[in-house]
């Protein structure tokens, strides 16, 4: 089952995306989780140091994967171990690919980002039992932004699309609450899940 769960900043959206991974995960497994967010100065790794302490204990084997979801190291672990999955965050995902230095220009349009990650996500779906991403929702506030924001935002939005499109079951969080706005299952099953 592949899970895309979404929501403003701080909504709650890794929490609960964290739970859900976990409850779909049998109590004698760990999950994978590929954690993106790839740390820039003394602030970026203090928040790095302070995600991995609010894991520990909650059965999760990390993997800090910037960039490349593809890349030897990530799908061979994933296919070893055929283990569920929490992608946390596509945001940080799309920006490392976006900004990469090493990347030609002809490899930096939206249309070339777009296809590698979702390529890489799609061959995360066939390699997992279970596989849950958090993404943030974009395009929800009326600031205008530089050209670059513009086309980072507009790259978000529409790889968030075609996984939508795609996914089981697509989750906004909202102040911490749940919102199904796309399931497989019935409405039973979805207050469980809420709760």
């Amino acid at each position: 089952m592949f899970i895309l769960v979404t929501g403003a900043s701080a909504s709650g959206k890794s929490e609960y995306a964290e739970k859900r991974i976990m409850s779909l995960t049998p109590q004698n497994e760990n999950a994978i989780y590929i954690a993106t967010m790839q740390p820039f100065g003394d602030e970026g790794k203090a928040r790095v140091e302070k995600h991995k302490k609010q894991r520990e204990g909650r059965r999760f084997d990390t993997l800090e994967i910037y960039k490349d979801l593809d890349s030897t190291e990530c799908l061979n672990f994933a296919d070893e171990q055929r283990k569920n999955i929490l992608l946390e965050c596509l945001s940080n995902l799309a920006a490392n690919e976006m900004f990469d230095d090493s990347k030609s220009s002809a490899d930096k349009t939206n249309e070339a980002l777009k296809n590698k990650i979702l390529s890489g996500i799609q061959r995360l779906i066939k390699k997992s039992k279970n596989l849950v991403i958090v993404t943030n929702k974009v395009f929800s506030d009326t600031m205008d932004y530089d050209s670059e924001t513009l086309r980072y935002i507009e790259l978000l939005g529409s790889i968030n699309q075609s996984l939508a499109r795609y996914a089981d079951e697509v989750v906004e969080v909202v102040y911490g609450v749940p919102v199904f706005l796309k399931t497989r299952y019935d409405n039973a099953k979805i207050q469980t899940y809420a709760e």
